[in-house]
């Protein structure tokens, strides 16, 4: 885990230090000034002076500290959390973290109403290349498929790892034509990868079955759907998508 603070969390360390080094110069002059008026004639040159330099000599660096620690701290939770959501090996979401992103679209009520899309992606005989290479070998083949899936979407769109050799790709506010396009540009991708595990050529392929639908659409629907049609894909003969829209 790293623990190098990102640059958006030195310009808020910079810009909570400032305001709060500020609010306390602010806060002891007020102070300072009440004081001195009541026991004297009110707040002089040296009274001013040290009214303001105390608190920016003494609070500015301990408001720093409690900003950077403050960072750190947030920053490690988020890293927590993007590592309990990615799938080790490809970096994709996990499973879980990708049904659940998913889910939380599918009934929000900002997208009621719009479009969507759920493909799944597996790859053909996988199994080969175990067998033939050894399974170093097929966890970069799946890295390898992995980083061309997430090349050839949308940034906008989910790639989640669901097991093996199978992924899926979530597609909001896409029209039919759309998913048949970035469907076709991945297959086409994949099945131009220069795999060469040991020096040998290694060709891979993937095929996709994919549903569209209108929202609000239940989870469970929706990938039973795509898993049939990318059980129709691999039936007529691997290595092409089979897509349908919902009724």
């Amino acid at each position: 885990m790293s623990t190098k603070l990102p640059p958006a969390a030195w310009r808020r360390i910079r810009r909570f230090t400032g305001v709060l080094t500020l609010v306390s110069v602010a806060v002891s002059v007020i102070a300072s000034n009440i004081i001195l008026e009541v026991f004297s004639q009110g707040i002089n040159l040296p009274g001013l002076a040290a009214a303001v330099v105390m608190p920016a000599l003494l609070g500015g660096p301990m408001m720093f500290y409690l900003s950077v620690r403050h960072e750190q701290l947030r920053h490690a939770n988020r890293q927590l959390q993007v590592m309990a959501e990615t799938d080790w090996l490809t970096a994709c979401l996990n499973r879980g973290a990708f049904t659940r992103k998913v889910e939380a679209d599918l009934v929000s009520p900002a997208s009621a109403g719009g479009t969507g899309a759920l493909l799944v992606v597996d790859a053909d005989d996988f199994k080969r290349v175990n067998d033939r290479f050894g399974h170093q070998a097929g966890d970069e083949a799946l890295r390898r498929i992995a980083d061309v899936i997430r090349a050839n979407v949308r940034k906008s769109d989910l790639v989640g790892r669901l097991g093996g050799e199978e992924f899926g790709v979530y597609l909001a506010e896409a029209s039919h034509a759309k998913v048949d396009e970035i469907a076709e540009r991945v297959r086409h991708a994949i099945a131009a990868l220069v795999f060469t595990p040991s020096g040998m050529p290694c060709p891979l392929s993937v095929s996709i079955g994919g549903i569209s639908f209108s929202k609000p659409a239940a989870y469970e629907d929706i990938y039973r759907l795509a898993d049939e049609r990318l059980y129709m894909a691999k039936s007529n003969g691997r290595d092409c998508i089979a897509l349908t829209k919902a009724a």
